[in-house]
């Protein structure tokens, strides 16, 4: 290969090694799946209340998990990601064998509300130490693993608030669910799941992203590079 050649080999290859990162939006639609994923999520947890209020609990246990197997055959059919169809049938799976097994409606959403009180502390734990995982996330979703955002104090702040902020609402929102969990208030439960559910994490996701898009246009290190 001459000089002249190999020079127009790397012009070639250039423009696919600086291919800008996905915006905001385009990370928020990722993140939930879109409007389908956001339907796909909701719609086994919406059977097994209805069905569950209709009839029974085991009848309602095997309709939502065969609802959530459906989902995740049809997208590999149609050869679609399917983390997220996949990630829903193990939370709803596991919910299903312990409320097989106590007999209790309630049990179906005990793996969820454990697994937010988890998530609440660690986002909290984070912060508390400085290393604040909102942060970290976002250097591995929009930043290509830069972790430069730790030099700048005011980005470090900002981050820690954030995640702080994420933790709380977490917190709040499973406090809800664990209210009604300890009330034998079953129906309300599985209604607040699916109110609580996606409609918060959006808005986090909102604020987040346009919270750090505005304070990096002013300072002077950049979180991607």
């Amino acid at each position: 290969m001459t000089t002249g050649q190999h020079r127009d080999a790397e012009v070639d290859t250039d423009p696919q090694d600086e291919a800008p990162l996905p915006t905001i939006a385009e990370q928020v639609a990722e993140q939930l799946g879109g409007w389908r994923g956001l339907a796909e999520s909701s719609i086994p947890v919406a059977v097994f209340v209805l069905v569950n209020i209709l009839t029974e609990l085991r009848p309602a246990l095997i309709a939502s998990v065969t609802v959530a197997v459906g989902i995740a055959v049809l997208r590999l059919i149609q050869r679609r990601p399917v983390r997220h169809a996949i990630n829903g049938l193990f939370g709803i799976g596991i919910g299903a064998v312990i409320a097989w097994k106590t007999g209790s409606e309630k049990d179906f959403h005990l793996p969820g509300i454990l697994y937010g009180i988890g998530y609440g502390l660690a986002l909290l734990g984070s912060a508390a130490i400085r290393q604040p995982l909102v942060g970290w996330l976002w250097s591995v979703l929009m930043a290509g693993g830069s972790s430069r955002w730790r030099q700048d104090p005011r980005l470090v702040r900002t981050f820690t608030w954030l995640t702080v902020l994420w933790g709380v609402v977490w917190l709040a929102k499973v406090g809800v669910q664990a209210g009604l969990y300890l009330a034998d208030m079953d129906t309300a439960l599985g209604i607040a799941r699916l109110a609580l559910g996606y409609p918060p994490y959006a808005l986090l996701l909102a604020i987040t992203g346009w919270t750090v898009r505005r304070v990096t246009r002013t300072v002077p290190t950049p979180l991607a590079g």
